[in-house]
């Protein structure tokens, strides 16, 4: 469902109203197979699963919105593509599951917004290559899950808004690539969250959002697995998180009062291989709870509450090889993270009151074996409980 208000803001113009309110109680499932022999151009296979959606967009008005998702049914998106010849130039495997996700735009206007999303059913998105005996050019393979997903966009514009999130179901994205020649450049990529709010503000725009995120599932992991024959440049990543916030905004303030509340058990594995090999990459990064707050005009506020608890964090990263080049493996895990930054281009003040808490283990392993020679080998092991960073940027710093 998607409502578009728009007109042109005068002194007679009244603010228009959305109003949302969605109930899913059903399994949402979306599922694709391609099967190839040769393709000359590439392989595009885009597979989607959402069981609740809502989008408004305000342009050139003011406006108020009221939006209530609740999703109760199991959300599965699964692509797989197969390939025995080639996968040609150029291929992208996209595969995207979400719980309750929603868009607000606000632009030369201004937007006053409440909404609410609840996830009670588990959210799947998978996809796999299998290309064993195939050849390919560059590979993009993305697959993203999430219980819950709120956008804010601003143009030229300015928006209140306060958004509460809680998932209380397993959120997983994984898969991987069997290809035996990669030519060009491969990146498989998985990313799951539990709860997900993105602002983004442009144009001299001003925000101030209260966010809520509770996120009380079991598992939230995110897992990729990646093997080669022979490749040039490969990349596989995997990213999870309980809680996700990231505002970034152009113009005169950004105010975030953030909460953050996690208890499920966070895992990040991404594991590749190559026999021979140019660049090869392996990276995993796992969260409790995240919050960026960055602003390049000249005033930010920052109010931040994190609580990991319950399963804990844990992140794996690997890369086994022969021979070749460049390999490396990192591996970063964190209970709470938080950063906030202002004004990169002139001066600016920042209002910042941190309260972080850890209360799991926090557990990060990386791993480089190889059985032959290489250039170079670099391997990144990090874990913490809390970490804050905030930052002001004068002109000629």
């Amino acid at each position: 469902m998607c409502v578009a208000l728009g007109g042109v803001a005068t002194s007679q113009t009244l603010p228009s109203q959305g109003s949302n309110d969605q109930l899913n109680l059903n399994a949402i499932n979306a599922e694709q197979t391609l099967n190839v022999v040769t393709a000359d151009e590439g392989v595009t296979a885009t597979t989607t699963a959402g069981a609740n959606s809502f989008g408004m967009t305000l342009n050139g008005a003011d406006g108020g919105l009221t939006s209530n998702q609740n999703n109760q049914g199991a959300v599965l998106a699964h692509g797989v593509v197969n390939a025995s010849g080639s996968l040609g130039d150029s291929s992208n495997i996209n595969t995207t599951a979400v719980g309750n996700s929603g868009t607000a735009l606000a632009a030369g206007g201004t937007l006053s917004a409440f909404m609410v999303q609840t996830n009670y059913g588990s959210v799947t998105a998978r996809s796999q290559i299998e290309a064993v005996s195939a050849l390919a050019g560059d590979v993009i393979e993305s697959t993203q899950a999430a219980g819950n997903s709120q956008g804010l966009l601003l143009v030229n514009g300015s928006m209140g808004a306060r958004v509460s999130q809680n998932n209380q179901a397993d959120v997983a994205a994984d898969g991987g690539a069997i290809i035996q020649y990669v030519a060009g450049i491969a990146v498989v990529a998985g990313t799951a969250a539990g709860n997900n709010i993105d602002l983004t503000g442009a144009d001299q725009s001003a925000a101030r959002v209260i966010t809520d995120q509770n996120n009380v599932a079991a598992n939230v992991t995110g897992t990729k697995f990646t093997a080669y024959g022979n490749s040039n440049l490969t990349t596989t990543a995997a990213t999870a998180s309980g809680n996700n916030l990231n505002a970034s905004n152009e113009g005169p303030l950004l105010d975030v009062a953030s909460h953050q509340y996690n208890t499920a058990y966070v895992r990040a594995q991404a594991e590749g291989s190559s026999y021979a090999f140019g660049g090869a990459q392996a990276t995993a990064y796992g969260v409790g709870n995240s919050v960026l707050a960055g602003n390049t005009g000249p005033d930010v506020v920052l109010d931040n509450s994190q609580v990991n608890d319950g399963g804990g964090v844990e992140v794996i990263a690997s890369f086994t090889g022969d021979n070749g080049y460049d390999a490396g493996s990192s591996a970063t895990a964190v209970g709470n993270a938080v950063s906030g930054y202002v004004c990169n281009q002139c001066s600016g003040t920042m209002s910042a009151t941190n309260s972080q808490s850890n209360n799991v283990d926090i557990s990060a392993r990386s791993t480089v074996s190889l059985t032959g020679a290489a250039r170079s080998v670099v391997g990144v092991s990090s874990a913490m409980g809390n970490n804050a960073s905030f930052s002001v940027t004068s002109p000629g710093y």
